[in-house]
């Protein structure tokens, strides 16, 4: 008797299991609740997220990157809806190259860093460096700060024409040149470089000293967790 009851029990639990997979719609990489979509609080938000394309320094669409979608955390977007209201007043915005990054694309970074043959955008990217030395240097993390949800690339646009402002060098270029503190650029340049930096500041973001485009919210939400979500 108590053999068969057993028996009855093993096979309602095993039942159950198959039932919940095959009805439950449990999705364990979905965006968590503390994350927005940028755009739904900033409407005139530009954006040129490079990852979700080929035009980058990988030459090839980055993992985890599936729809071209600007994700932050909550906090970070609002800060940075604070920033974009100054600079509308002027007649210019924020264009965003990336914002939240998966892991996973991380790891992307990594498996091209150990392929030596693969230079293809070498010349447009990294033309002073060799790939494998881009993380000794600084320049790409094993553990990214955007993996975290609350640092952003951006750049400053005019509103009325979409030109990109010139801050005296392109996104993601792996050289001295793109130093926040670089000095061998136009005043003009080094003058947009300084609004960016003391504006983003201004509402809470940290700048790095070797991206000019790259800014961390100083008070972070998630400041040790790495998120691996996709961007969808």
């Amino acid at each position: 008797m108590k053999s068969l009851a057993l028996k009855l029990y093993y096979i309602l639990v095993v039942s159950a299991l198959f039932s919940f997979a095959g009805n439950a719609q449990y999705k364990p990489e979905t965006m968590p609740d503390g994350f927005v979509y940028v755009k739904d609080l900033i409407p005139n938000l530009r954006t040129d997220l490079r990852y979700y394309s080929s035009n980058n320094f990988v030459g090839e669409p980055i993992d985890g990157y599936e729809r071209p979608k600007c994700i932050l955390t909550r906090e970070a977007a609002v800060a940075l809806k604070k920033v974009q209201e100054e600079f509308e007043k002027l007649g210019f915005g924020l264009l965003i190259f990336d914002a939240y990054r998966p892991q996973r694309a991380v790891n992307h970074f990594i498996r091209w860093s150990k392929d030596s043959t693969d230079i293809k955008m070498k010349e447009e990217f990294y033309p002073n460096i060799d790939k494998k030395d881009l993380f000794k240097e600084g320049y790409i993390a094993e553990k990214s700060g955007h993996s975290r949800g609350s640092t952003v690339d951006l750049t400053i646009v005019s509103l009325k024409t979409g030109h990109i402002l010139d801050l005296g060098g392109p996104y993601d270029f792996f050289d001295k040149r793109s130093w926040t503190e670089y000095t061998n650029i136009t005043k003009n340049q080094r003058a947009i470089r300084l609004m960016l930096k003391r504006r983003m500041e201004k509402h809470g973001f940290v700048s790095y000293e070797k991206e000019w485009w790259h800014f961390t919210l100083k008070n972070e939400p998630y400041p040790d967790t790495y998120f691996d979500f996709p961007v969808e």
